[in-house]
């Protein structure tokens, strides 16, 4: 069973206004380190190996493992994984992914040995050969095709999914729609990465891979990681509050993705793959 702690914690702080100072307190959103831990190989020589230790937000933990496991190439669908469960039952931050026994871990690939911060999980990779990715479904072009008026209500859902983010403002937010506009998911956290992935795990108990008719709204900017963990979902359109990179954009365009930026009232840019949004 996953446990489920504090999103927010408040805090005394000493406002100062046009009024002068004033003591109060403030909600902040939790930053903790989860450590995520493999069990893999065949039976009977089974081990235990740290992946990754990540700055999250608590609270659906194993959404973020499975969505990691899976944007990190490690696993390929849900069934990848036996089971889940935390190490630390009082603490909760270490989660123990036990992978089936004939799935391959190289562990020497995985070269982050990673702490990864919560604003960013590229600059945990230990080299720039270790950045690119090989992504686990081809996006077919051109597909699927969606109107340009439905992206203006897309910010609208999201904000209301954002119910973290209403109590501290200090949250990222990633959400899955389906082509027609509606909010089929959303996850919060503190880190850009982590929302992306607690968002793709969470998908995954329900949905079978390829994501390849639905839209990602991210609430801060893409960079190439965002890119990337959309990709290997397969996601073919991918939209943000923010501005894209130069290199998401670059990924964006080989494989053939949709990635649209600055999406504020109705009006955006698209970086690549305009030919999925219709006019009008």
């Amino acid at each position: 069973m996953e446990y489920f702690s504090d999103t927010k914690r408040n805090f005394p702080v000493l406002r100062n206004t046009q009024d002068g100072q004033e003591h109060g307190t403030d909600w902040l959103a939790i930053e903790e380190p989860l450590e995520i831990r493999l069990g893999f190989g065949p039976r009977g020589q089974r081990v235990q190996q740290t992946l990754a230790i990540t700055m999250r937000t608590p609270g659906h933990d194993f959404d973020l493992v499975m969505g990691f496991l899976l944007t990190e190439g490690i696993i390929g669908r849900k069934t990848d994984i036996l089971q889940m469960r935390f190490l630390d039952a009082a603490g909760a931050q270490i989660v123990l992914a036990e992978l089936r026994p004939a799935l391959q871990v190289d562990m020497a690939r995985l070269s982050r040995h990673f702490y990864t911060g919560s604003s960013c999980g590229v600059c945990g990779k230990t080299s720039l050969d270790a950045v690119h990715c090989q992504t686990a479904f081809l996006l077919a072009p051109g597909v699927p095709v969606v109107h340009a008026a439905l992206f203006a209500g897309l910010t609208g859902a999201l904000r209301q999914a954002q119910s973290l983010f209403a109590h501290t403002g200090g949250v990222h937010a990633a959400a899955l729609f389906d082509t027609e506009g509606r909010l089929l998911c959303a996850r919060e956290d503190v880190g850009r990465h982590n929302a992306m992935d607690k968002l793709v795990g969470a998908t995954m108990k329900t949905t079978s891979l390829p994501l390849s008719h639905s839209i990602c709204l991210v609430s801060g900017r893409a960079g190439f990681e965002i890119v990337q963990k959309a990709l290997m979902a397969g996601i073919p359109i991918l939209v943000s509050v923010g501005a894209p990179s130069s290199l998401a954009v670059e990924l964006a365009e080989s494989g053939q993705m949709t990635l649209v930026g600055f999406l504020r009232n109705g009006t955006y840019n698209i970086y690549s793959g305009s030919g999925r949004i219709a006019p009008g």
